[in-house]
């Protein structure tokens, strides 16, 4: 017999999250290893340290996470966490940051408490860390049994960050919903994959309806309810989602089309990683002839200011410079659970078509 357990990362949200802290983590101890960016901690630390004044929660230990998430960092902190006899690890900022603290937290055997400081991704709410060798290129996923006991996510912060972080956070987020769908079709989905299915939708819907006032509110640095519902669906839907899939249904041609386009020089000096998703997200849905759901999709991309043609991104549309590009494109991992085979021949003939795509008025039904 078998048993399968899934855990969810509870969260708060809002103007005052952090004045939570104490009383949700409270049981969990006393003494905290603070985990961050420079920024991050700027921006947080000190509004974390005034919601914890006259409690019995402590910070007795603040380091900078580090410039990636590496296996050698996250060995290192989960050492000094148990030097310093931390009763857990709190991880405050991006992606990477985020990812340090739950990989620390999970090799002192620790729990991990997430404050986001950015949406540009759902790492405060999945149990997984994506991680980097010490010279910045991918060397895997790290695993764990479930995410953060919690997730502190202070809209005000979010909203003093720079929104070209929201953006592609929901450009990342919208690449979700239709990956997921693509890649679960004509299969038969357990309950977990198809309920993760669902809530997919939940990571288009909302961005479709408020993306744009959400940018305008982020680039004006102030809360919004149309930014509260871009954050919760770039940190939580995603997350849930990845949390309830079964991998193969994590991503198709969209994250596919990123990784590959990272091999042109340059790319990513000047592409965020969101941003070249939903433009992925364009090709998936010309190769799948889908024309006028690519249309929709561009006509929103272009109102939340995402590039939407090679063109703009500096890439080159002709074919012998995109070779070894369209060739890593189908070769991906997210490739080899899809409803047919994609041959490089199809990617082009998308991107050629995405490129001279005029955009049309999107439906929210």
């Amino acid at each position: 017999m078998t048993t399968a357990n899934t855990y969810f990362c509870n969260y708060s949200i809002g103007e005052a999250p952090y004045s939570e802290v104490a009383a949700v983590c409270r049981p969990f101890g006393k003494r905290i290893l603070l985990l961050g960016g420079h920024k991050a901690l700027a921006a947080g630390a000190e509004r974390l340290r005034q919601a914890l004044a006259g409690s019995e929660l402590e910070i007795i230990g603040q380091e900078h996470y580090g410039k990636d998430c590496t296996f050698e960092r996250i060995h290192e902190l989960a050492e000094l966490a148990q030097k310093l006899k931390a009763d857990m690890i709190f991880g405050m900022g991006g992606g990477r940051a985020l990812d340090t603290a739950k990989g620390a937290a999970w090799e002192a055997k620790l729990p991990v408490f997430t404050f986001p400081t950015i949406a540009a991704t759902c790492a405060a709410t999945t149990a997984l860390s994506v991680v980097y060798r010490e010279d910045g290129s991918f060397a895997g996923f790290y695993y764990f049994d479930r995410p953060a006991r919690h997730c502190f996510i202070d809209v005000s912060i979010i909203a003093a960050a720079p929104a070209e972080y929201l953006r592609a956070g929901m450009g990342d987020t919208m690449g979700k919903y239709f990956e997921c769908h693509f890649a679960a079709r004509n299969d038969s989905l357990a309950h977990s994959s198809n309920l993760g299915r669902y809530i997919s939708n939940m990571c288009y819907f909302p961005i479709a309806e408020h993306g744009a006032a959400a940018l305008a509110a982020a680039k004006e640095h102030r809360y919004a309810a149309e930014l509260e519902e871009a954050v919760l669906a770039n940190i939580v839907s995603t997350g849930m989602v990845s949390l309830l899939v079964l991998d193969d249904y994590n991503g198709a041609v969209a994250h596919s089309v990123y990784y590959g386009m990272c091999l042109y020089p340059g790319f990513e000096e000047h592409n965020l990683h969101g941003d070249v998703v939903a433009y992925g997200v364009l090709v998936q849905l010309a190769v799948d002839k889908q024309l006028a759901k690519a249309k929709e999709l561009k006509s929103l991309l272009q109102s939340m200011e995402i590039r939407t043609t090679l063109k703009e991104m500096g890439v080159s549309t002709k074919r012998e410079e995109l070779e070894t590009v369209l060739q890593d494109i189908v070769t991906e991992p997210d490739m080899q659970h899809i409803p047919y085979k994609i041959t490089p021949d199809m990617i082009y003939e998308a991107m050629l078509q995405i490129e001279n795509l005029e955009g049309e008025q999107v439906c929210q039904n």
